[in-house]
C-alpha cells in the first residue's frame, strides 16, 4: 500500500547516506533473512532486512573496464566517482592500468567523486568502515592510487615514488577535509619504530606518525579534532566540542562481530550513529559513506556464518540511521560493490537451519550436502577413500570459523559477476529503480543533492 499511496519526493536531499555491503550478493541477503529468522524463532524466509523495506529498488552492473568480475577498487571508483575503472585501481580512470605509478603521479587521470562534490558545497563528510580505512572500498572515497595495495609507504615497491593511500587521507585535497573517519587500519598511520595502543608495531617506513599529522592538519584548517582508539573513547566523545573525528580501533581490519570484544570495539551501528551525531551539526547537511566490509572477507574465507552475521550488522546500522534522520530531506541508498560465489540451494523444509544440511535428501553419492556452498575457495576437501566426496558429517558446522564446501580449490574464494541490488529511500529515491551501470549511482546521488558540476535537480531546465 505504501508504494500506491506515497507521492514522489522531489525535494533536494540535504543529507545523503550511502551504505555499502562489501560482497553483499542477493544470495547473501536471502540467506541472512533466514539466518535471523532461525535466531529469533521464525522460519525466516518471510522476513525483510531493514533496507529491504525501502520503497525503491534496482540492479547495478558491476564489471570493471578490464575484467568481467569486479574487485572492490574498480567498483568503488564506479559507485563513488561515476567512472568505470580497471581492476586494482582506485580513483583513476580506465586509462590507468594497475601498478602504473607514473600515470597516477601525473594526475591527468584522477577522477573526482561524491565526497569531493559534497565538500565543495560546504557539506560535512564522513567515512565509516569495519575494514582498514585505507582498504580499497573506503580509499575510493578520497584517494587516487594505481594499486589498491599501496595502503602505506611500506607497501609501495622500492623505486616507485607514488603517494600511499594513508598519506592521501591525511594530506590529500579530499581526504584531509573528511570530518569523520572511523574504522581499522591503525598500523598504516604509525612508523615501524613505534607501537600502537595494542602494542603492535606500525607499518610505515618513512617514520611519519600520520595520526599526529592529522591532528595538526585539522587544527590548521580551523577544525576541532579528536582522535580515539577504542569504543570507550568513541562513546564518550562529546560531539558539541569536536567537529572532526579520527577513530582507528584496530591495527588491521576490525574483528568480526561474532568474535569482537564488545567492551573494546564499537559496532558498525555505534560508529554510524556517532558519525551522524557529529556530521548533522553542519547546516549545509552531510554525505556519509558506511561500509560493512567484513561480509566480503568472510565470503573470501567461505565462512558463511560470519558473512551472514556481518550482513545482519549492516542491516542494524541502516535501521538505526533511519531513526536519526528525516526521510523527507535525507536520501539513504544501500547497495553492494560486487557479488560472491555463495549459492543457496536444495529443497529444505521452511525454517530449516540455513547454515546446516539440506534436510530432504542426500546427494547422489549418498552423502549429505549443505544449503550454502561456494563455487571456489578454501572449503574444498578431498577424501582419498575410493575417491568419495568428503563426508560433511565429520565437520563442525556450528563453528563460526567453519569453511563451507567449495567446488574448486582456491586459497581465497573469488567474487561473483552478477548484478547487485540497490535499495533507496528519501528524496529522488525513485531514480534508483531499474537496471543500470554501477557508475550511474554517484550521478543519481549528485542529482538528488545538487552537488557536482553535472545535471542536478537544482540546475535542471525541467519542472518536477
Amino acid at each position: 500500500m505504501f508504494q500506491v499511496a506515497a507521492p514522489l519526493n522531489t525535494r533536494v536531499a540535504k543529507n545523503v547516506i550511502l551504505f555499502l555491503g562489501d560482497g553483499m550478493s542477493v544470495a547473501t541477503l536471502a540467506a541472512t533473512r533466514t539466518y535471523l529468522g532461525n535466531r529469533h524463532g521464525y522460519s525466516g524466509e518471510e522476513l525483510k532486512l531493514s533496507f529491504e523495506a525501502f520503497p525503491y529498488t534496482g540492479l547495478a552492473k558491476t564489471y570493471c573496464v578490464d575484467n568481467n568480475v569486479a574487485d572492490s577498487a574498480c567498483s568503488g571508483t564506479a559507485y563513488l566517482s561515476g567512472v568505470k575503472a580497471n581492476s586494482g585501481t582506485v580513483g583513476l580512470s580506465g586509462a590507468v592500468r594497475k601498478g602504473d605509478c607514473e600515470a597516477q603521479r601525473t594526475g591527468k587521470h584522477s577522477v573526482t567523486g561524491v565526497m569531493d562534490w559534497a565538500q565543495r558545497v560546504g557539506k560535512a563528510t564522513g567515512v565509516v568502515t569495519t575494514t582498514r580505512v585505507t582498504h580499497a572500498t573506503p580509499a575510493a572515497a578520497y584517494a587516487h592510487s594505481a594499486d589498491r595495495r599501496w595502503e602505506s609507504d611500506a607497501d609501495v615497491p622500492a623505486g616507485v615514488h607514488c603517494e600511499d593511500i594513508a598519506s592521501q587521507l591525511v594530506r590529500g585535497s579530499v581526504g584531509s577535509k573528511i570530518d569523520v573517519v572511523l574504522g581499522g587500519g591503525r598500523r598504516n598511520f604509525y612508523p615501524d619504530t613505534e607501537k600502537d595502543t595494542d602494542g603492535v608495531s606500525g607499518h610505515r617506513k618513512d617514520k611519519k606518525n600520520l595520526i599526529k599529522e592529522w591532528m595538526k592538519k585539522k587544527e590548521s584548517l580551523g577544525a576541532k579534532p579528536k582522535y580515539v582508539h577504542d569504543k570507550k573513547g568513541l562513546m564518550k566523545l562529546n560531539e558539541t566540542q569536536f567537529n572532526s573525528v579520527l577513530g582507528l580501533f584496530s591495527s588491521e581490519h576490525m574483528p568480526y562481530h561474532l568474535e569482537a570484544n564488545e567492551d573494546v570495539y564499537p559496532t558498525l551501528t555505534e560508529m554510524t550513529l556517532k558519525a551522524i551525531d557529529v556530521l548533522k551539526k553542519k547546516k549545509e547537511g552531510f554525505f556519509l559513506f558506511v561500509e560493512g566490509g567484513r561480509i566480503d572477507t568472510a565470503h573470501h574465507e567461505t565462512k558463511a556464518r560470519k558473512a551472514l552475521d556481518e550482513t545482519a550488522e549492516l542491516a542494524k546500522a541502516v535501521e538505526a540511521a533511519m531513526k536519526e534522520v528525516d526521510p523527507e530531506d535525507t536520501l539513504i541508498v544501500v547497495t553492494s560493490d560486487h557479488s560472491h560465489t555463495m549459492t543457496y540451494n536444495g529443497y529444505s523444509k521452511r525454517g530449516s537451519d540455513i547454515l546446516g544440511f539440506v534436510n530432504k535428501q542426500n546427494a547422489s553419492d549418498s552423502l549429505p550436502y549443505t544449503t550454502l556452498s561456494y563455487a571456489t575457495g578454501p572449503g574444498y576437501k578431498t577424501n582419498d577413500n575410493n575417491y568419495l566426496r568428503h563426508n560433511l558429517l565429520d565437520d563442525d558446522l556450528s563453528s563460526a570459523n567453519y569453511t563451507y564446501p567449495s567446488l574448486f580449490p582456491l586459497g581465497r574464494e573469488t567474487h561473483g559477476g552478477e548484478d547487485v541490488a540497490v535499495f533507496a529511500r528519501g528524496p529522488w529515491a525513485h531514480l534508483f529503480t531499474g537496471n543500470y551501470e554501477q557508475n550511474y549511482l554517484p550521478h543519481a546521488l549528485a542529482f538528488a543533492a545538487c552537488i557536482g558540476d553535472g545535471f542536478t535537480a537544482c540546475n535542471s531546465q525541467y519542472s518536477f
